[in-house]
């Protein structure tokens, strides 16, 4: 459905899980791709995918943490070699444990605020000269703990808020230079790390899916296909949106969700 031959799409984290199926759709759609995470080992079996499914593009793979400003700056300076310019962003780099407040050290909090929010902020200001260009577009990987409170997740909780309110202070500002950039909030997406540490048992997996409208959790393709689009030209007028793809999750469901999870956790002492 969609043609990306030539475009070149720099997926931030894009070495697992949701990431890793954006940067693979894209591949498929015809773009040169450049995934980025800390760990170099899932960064050459990322390209190993891309590779495959679009033998003829130019992936690159780097190596950053999305904390380390000297870091970024090489990892940028990498793909500004290889690319020249980046036509689509997508920030995906997250942190998340399962942690009660009372028991949250602030060393821990600081340390998933510094991922996803500071983290987010660095990759998209190292990111911004090689973007500076109308048509260009940023997808940010969101989380509905962004506006959902959830039991055991007040650090994502607070870093999320604070990635949406990027996302729309930025639409504002880059905007003037035809700067796209939107959020893109997963529901509850099976088989990810993530969900599977929030809900760790089928039983509790199973729950959740009965929580959402559409009566299943989502896969990673879902959120690849949302993304495509966004990138595309399709979404040329769209810009400042934060875009839950939950299945309607979000629009009750998931307090029936949290609910039990606060359960779990009571019973477990966390």
């Amino acid at each position: 459905m969609f043609d990306y031959s030539d475009q070149n799409v720099v997926v931030v984290g894009g070495t697992s899980g949701i990431n890793l199926q954006i940067a693979v759709s894209f591949a498929k759609a015809g773009a040169n791709v450049a995934v980025a995470s800390r760990n170099i080992d899932k960064v050459n079996a990322a390209l190993e995918q891309l590779r495959i499914v679009n033998p003829s593009g130019n992936h690159v793979g780097v190596t950053f943490d999305v904390r380390d400003e000297v870091a970024l700056a090489a990892g940028f300076q990498i793909i500004e070699q290889s690319f020249g310019h980046i036509d689509t962003l997508v920030s995906g780099a997250a942190g998340n444990f399962p942690a009660s407040a009372a028991k949250l050290s602030n060393n821990g909090f600081k340390s998933v605020i510094d991922i996803d929010l500071l983290g987010s902020f660095q990759v998209l200001k190292q990111a911004y000269p090689l973007l500076k260009r109308p048509t260009a577009s940023i997808i940010q990987i969101s989380a509905p703990q962004a506006y959902i409170a959830m039991p055991l997740q007040v650090h994502v909780c607070a870093a999320k808020a604070g990635v949406d309110m990027l996302t729309r202070t930025l639409a504002i500002e880059w905007g003037l230079e035809g700067i796209r950039i939107n959020s893109i909030v997963p529901g509850p997406i099976a088989d990810t790390e993530g969900f599977n540490r929030l809900a760790p048992s089928e039983a509790l997996q199973s729950k959740v899916a009965e929580s959402v409208p559409l009566q299943r959790n989502g896969q990673c393709q879902d959120i690849a296909n949302a993304a495509l689009f966004l990138a595309s030209p399709m979404a040329s007028y769209i810009t400042g949106v934060v875009l839950p793809v939950d299945g309607g999750w979000s629009l009750g469901g998931a307090s029936t969700a949290m609910t039990e999870l606060g359960k779990l956790a009571a019973t477990k002492g966390l």
